[in-house]
């Protein structure tokens, strides 16, 4: 008998009319049944059962509710208020998510991310097809190479280099003389602007040439593919059959993959487009690098810097998922801040009047060190608006081993004990809403949920609760451990920068009135909308400060 003789298809469908390839298929599905089973009897044992809402779906668990909520910090918070700082929520298929509204489990938590705790196979999937297997992506020792190599590429002397290029990007020069036009246009001196597409125009261009050394032209009305990519996920919202088909893929993944929608093209084409122009970029980086050099010249970009050392670390797939990442954080998290800052001053025109007098008084434009110190106001503003709004809401990870969670305060377990300790099992599944966190009653006291800069500004301002909070400030918006934004004094130089230039040239309202609604719709990230407006519309009254 011939061993290795390759069977006939006429022969294989025999066997599998036979039933063989049947009872393969059954035998790996009681294999896969039985791996289960015995996870979540582990699971189960290793685990501390804690309290939680319950199911208000067979399928979905309380996913859905969550997802179609129009306030998810409030629904996280109002659980915590019932079950304790520490809680269960019953999801997709029988998972299980443990939620974390404690300062030192949250702490603990995020001191062992990227080991102890890692991102979802979903999470992973997503970012692999959208941008790459960079920095967002890596995890471990990998994540830890990339992090030190693109460390210098954001010291402070890199970036006190790049303040011109935010004062540029917001003066007069270029967005100013356009609103001065459209003011000097109508009939009572001022004019309906909607800011939430000019502060992409400035987040874009100011990433392109801080970043890459490179003018998008945003703001004087060039067409900028990358931008036209960003802008169709405001306009086109999730469907109930994408949010619903996002929940099974949090249990299969491979679905990302097997069966496209609307929305996930739309995340195709923004990875396909950012590559092409990364690449383009990087090139022309390389190119003028050599140029520059040569004649004894200085590199400022981020992505100059980045390649001097980064990519005797990195490789070339790395480097340009880390332009990726730096075109997807410095155009859509900026934007999305200076948005909800402008619709606060709008709506507080005390606060605002007060900002303007700072800066005023200050005189000239600060310079990065004075913007860091010397403009406390304006800092308060700042970190109001970043303590209310966090461009990204939320953190779920996956433990990659058992661990033990230590809490603030104990809480009582399901089954009525009281516990300071919560036992974690691999596979388990920690969210942290950062909102959440950030204006939490039982955290940031009875004026947790207000727009009040003064608290920035007084050592009592923030209560003894806030200060068990590791991060920057006290807030979750830039998390904190190993992952903790890398960016974060690039963006708030920015921040700061965009809003000085603004506030002394013009003043804001809103179109109908301070008490004018506001809603949060998906973009990328959740984003403002004036309720009843197209798209992610924000239409502020403005006119020239006199």
């Amino acid at each position: 008998m011939n061993l290795f003789a390759i069977p006939s298809p006429s022969s294989l469908w025999t066997t599998v009319r036979s039933g063989g390839a049947i009872n393969a298929a059954c035998s790996f599905a009681a294999l896969w049944a039985l791996v289960k089973v015995l996870r979540m009897l582990r699971w189960r044992v290793k685990t501390t059962q804690l309290r939680g809402p319950p199911r208000t779906s067979l399928v979905y668990g309380v996913s859905r509710d969550i997802g179609s909520s129009h306030d998810r910090a409030a629904t996280y918070e109002r659980w915590a208020t019932e079950y304790g700082v520490a809680y269960m929520t019953p999801s997709v298929l029988g998972q299980t998510n443990i939620v974390l509204c404690d300062p030192k489990a949250i702490a603990h938590f995020y001191a062992r991310e990227t080991w102890t705790y890692v991102k979802t196979p979903l999470t992973l999937a997503f970012l692999e097809s959208s941008v790459g297997k960079g920095l967002l992506w890596a995890q471990g020792e990998n994540h830890r190479r990339q992090r030190k190599a693109l460390t210098p590429a954001f010291s402070n002397a890199a970036i006190r280099k790049l303040t011109s290029v935010f004062y540029d990007s917001a003066y007069k020069a270029r967005i100013c003389g356009k609103w001065d036009t459209a003011i000097e246009s109508s009939k009572d001196g001022d004019a309906v602007i909607e800011v939430q597409n000019w502060m992409n125009h400035i987040s874009l261009d100011t990433v392109g040439i801080a970043g890459f050394s490179h003018d998008f032209g945003s703001l004087d009305g060039k067409r900028v593919s990358v931008a036209e990519a960003f802008n169709t996920f405001g306009s086109n919202q999730p469907s109930a059959v994408h949010k619903a088909f996002i929940l099974l893929a949090s249990v299969f993944p491979i679905i990302l993959k097997m069966i496209p929608n609307k929305r996930q093209n739309l995340f195709k084409k923004l990875g396909i487009t950012m590559e092409q122009i990364s690449n383009e970029l990087l090139i022309r980086s390389r190119r003028e690098k050599d140029a520059s050099m040569s004649q004894g010249g200085e590199e400022n970009s981020l992505i100059g810097l980045l390649s001097q050392d980064a990519e005797l670390h990195m490789s070339g797939e790395e480097v340009v998922a880390q332009m990726k990442v730096l075109l997807l954080a410095g155009y859509e998290t900026t934007s999305i801040s200076l948005t909800w800052a402008l619709i606060e001053l709008s709506r507080h025109s005390d606060v605002q009047t007060r900002l303007r007098e700072e800066l005023l008084a200050f005189g000239p434009d600060p310079t990065y060190d004075q913007l860091k110190a010397n403009l406390p106001y304006l800092d308060a503003v700042v970190h109001e608006t970043l303590r209310l709004h966090p461009p990204v809401p939320e953190s779920t990870r996956l433990a990659a081993e058992d661990d033990v969670l230590p809490l603030s305060e104990p809480v009582r377990t399901m089954s009525g004990n009281m516990t300071d300790s919560i036992s974690i099992a691999k596979g388990t599944l920690i969210t942290i809403s950062i909102p959440a966190i950030n204006r939490s009653l039982a955290i940031w006291g009875p004026d947790a949920k207000e727009f009040k800069p003064e608290r920035w500004l007084t050592e009592d301002g923030i209560s003894g609760k806030a200060k068990e909070v590791q991060g920057h400030r006290h807030l979750l918006t830039f998390v904190d451990g190993p992952r903790a934004c890398l960016g974060k004094d690039f963006a708030i130089i920015e921040f700061k920068t965009v809003v000085s230039v603004l506030v002394k040239n013009f003043v804001f309202e809103m179109r109908d009135g301070p008490d004018t609604p506001v809603e949060v719709v998906r973009g990328i990230l959740l984003r403002p909308r004036v309720v009843g407006e197209d798209g992610t519309g924000v239409p502020l009254k403005v006119r020239r400060y006199e």
